[in-house]
């Protein structure tokens, strides 16, 4: 017992003797690598009509969901009401967020190889075209360029809720991150609508499947990107960010940005490029 309490002591001497943030232990990554196994494989399982695969993957879902609440709820005490996140942890928190925003670059890179390899030198099996002869593509001038609109347009006014913050206007702050919210949230739907209305599907080849792979991840890192944001405009509301402490905010406006290069490249390429 002398011992634990000793070991215990030290633990917290060792937290107040520097700047860096030594995490408690948490469940949370281990929770979630396990929702994740759950939500991919019921995800194939149900792909290949399985007995199971829907409530595997639901289940899976409603797992990683519980982790994002209960993981966000963690960080934002640690860096709000116990004061953790200092200048030193920031300068760390914002490399890692640089880093992992390069790794979801080469991931885009991937989907993009794909479609080139593809597109520039079709085969014969597709008739030696592109697109294949099969598919009629979507109208670029319809859905995709309003999409391309309100996710440019949503670009803008997340940078103008970064100034409001900065410069300690808050009213400000939340009416452009309502509309950057708003922006998003009609950007997700006529992105289903338009598949939806899709006269192909993944399963028609490897226009198919290039085209639902790229546009699809870009699909949910917008929807990841918006619970990001939706997450940051309740946190001003209940003032837990300053004008210079508030990189959870910029992270998710970093994020935003990414997601908009994205469409753009995708928007040239895979709509207006690809059917000219």
């Amino acid at each position: 017992m002398k011992n634990k309490m000793f070991l215990t002591n030290q633990f917290k001497y060792l937290k107040t003797t520097h700047s860096y943030h030594l995490v408690d232990p948490s469940p949370w990554p281990a929770v979630a690598s396990l929702g994740a196994f759950m939500l991919t494989s019921g995800l194939v399982l149900y792909m290949h009509k399985f007995v199971g695969g829907w409530n595997l993957f639901i289940s899976g879902f409603i797992l990683i969901c519980y982790v994002m609440y209960t993981w966000w709820r963690d960080v934002i005490r640690e860096a709000t009401f116990e004061e953790q996140h200092t200048v030193a942890v920031q300068k760390g928190l914002r490399l890692g967020m640089i880093l992992f925003i390069a790794s979801e670059v080469m991931f885009f890179f991937a989907f993009f190889w794909a479609f080139f390899h593809s597109s520039l030198a079709p085969v014969y099996n597709i008739g030696g075209v592109w697109p294949p002869k099969a598919i009629i593509p979507m109208d670029t001038y319809t859905i995709p360029l309003t999409n391309t609109f309100f996710l440019l347009t949503s670009g803008a006014t997340v940078t103008w809720a970064h100034h409001a913050i900065v410069a300690r206007a808050k009213k400000q702050t939340l009416l452009a991150l309502f509309f950057t919210l708003v922006l998003a949230t009609l950007f997700t739907c006529l992105q289903g609508l338009e598949y939806v209305e899709a006269t192909f599907n993944i399963s028609d080849g490897i226009y198919g499947s290039c085209f639902y792979m790229a546009t699809g991840f870009h699909g949910f890192h917008v929807f990841v990107g918006t619970i990001a944001l939706l997450i940051s405009f309740v946190r001003i509301v209940f003032n837990h960010f300053t004008n210079h402490h508030h990189f959870g905010f910029e992270s998710a406006i970093w994020y935003w940005h990414f997601v908009d290069v994205v469409w753009l490249f995708l928007f040239i390429n895979v709509y207006w490029w690809s059917n000219k």
